[in-house]
């Protein structure tokens, strides 16, 4: 008995030694950060957790080092930061396609809204229509007109089966009544739409910027509800096709339980960020387009998402093969 309260002591002076949750974060951090990209390096989701990741860097005192991890359409390196501890020495460089990938994979082993915490929101990725310039149509309107009186003869290109573009796509497709062809890469599809195999695509505005102003492509509307700035003779789809938005978009989260402290840390430190004069230009250079708030504002930002996106992969039944 003696040498059990010994040892109860002993780890009771333990507990009292060690600092408080509010020291803890109040400290943080105390070491490297590691930031998880579920994408290859030099993609854009690498290159923004890349200019993020320094600049959190300098601004809170250790360094944020990103991993790559590709593969499941970035499940893989999702599921890595739902099953870290949640201490804030692992976050996650959420995209559009989790919240697209909720609804697309049916054996998910983790719900993003449940499982990861919104630390802060980037970015968005504006998209922008482009068609081969051979294409008889000019405009959105032109556009719809020509597909309704050609069912299934407009093929429309996308990087892969549920991503972002993909669903671009078939919101489009949903408000519209158009009956086009979806035609999905494993690769880079822009040589056969520049060739005329295929006719359109939703592309990201950083993507085709140099194109469209060379003329090799021809840019019809952008996605967002409004026009950009790096393309402001261009309509936005919204002025044709009420209540159609889409864009890609960045932010940062954490495993659930992280400390709420740590987590304004973070989000206090990336708005910094991106309030930042060089980094505004890194983004515009990109195609991006800065978004600041609170981890709450991002929270009920990915809820929206998920619902949204949700029923456009229901009703037009997308699957993986």
């Amino acid at each position: 008995m003696r040498l059990q309260r010994r040892a109860f002591l002993q780890l009771a002076a333990g507990f009292a030694a060690l600092p408080s949750r509010a020291a803890w974060a109040q400290n943080y951090p105390a070491r490297p950060v590691r930031m998880m990209v579920g994408y290859p390096a030099g993609y854009g989701p690498d290159i923004v957790a890349r200019l993020v990741a320094q600049s959190l860097s300098e601004r809170l005192g250790q360094e944020f080092v990103v991993e790559n991890r590709p593969g499941a359409g970035s499940n893989i390196g999702t599921e890595l930061v739902v099953r870290a501890a949640p201490d804030g020495y692992m976050l996650l460089l959420l995209t559009s396609t989790n919240v697209v990938n909720a609804s697309l994979y049916t054996n998910l082993k983790f719900n993003v809204i449940h499982d990861i915490a919104p630390v802060a929101r980037i970015g968005g990725t504006p998209f922008v229509l482009v068609v081969n310039p051979s294409f008889p149509a000019k405009t959105v309107p032109e556009l719809i007109d020509y597909a309704k009186a050609n069912p299934a003869k407009i093929n429309v290109a996308s990087n892969g089966i549920g991503t972002t573009p993909h669903v671009a796509f078939e919101l489009f497709k949903m408000l519209t009544g158009v009956d086009m062809v979806h035609v999905p890469y494993r690769g880079n599809y822009l040589a056969d739409l520049l060739g005329g195999q295929v006719q359109a695509a939703f592309s990201p505005i950083a993507f085709a910027l140099e194109y469209i102003r060379t003329g090799k492509l021809r840019a019809l509307a952008v996605t967002t509800a409004t026009r950009q700035e790096a393309l402001p003779d261009v309509p936005a789809v919204a002025e044709f096709v009420p209540g159609y938005e889409a864009s890609g978009w960045y932010g940062i989260g954490a495993p659930s339980r992280t400390p709420t402290e740590i987590i304004g840390k973070v989000n206090a430190a990336t708005n910094a960020a991106l309030a930042d004069a060089k980094m505004k230009t890194r983004f515009a250079d990109l195609g991006l387009v800065a978004v600041t708030g609170s981890p709450a504002d991002f929270g009920n930002f990915i809820a929206a998402e998920t619902d949204k996106w949700g029923k456009v992969i229901r009703e037009a039944n997308i699957k993986l093969e």
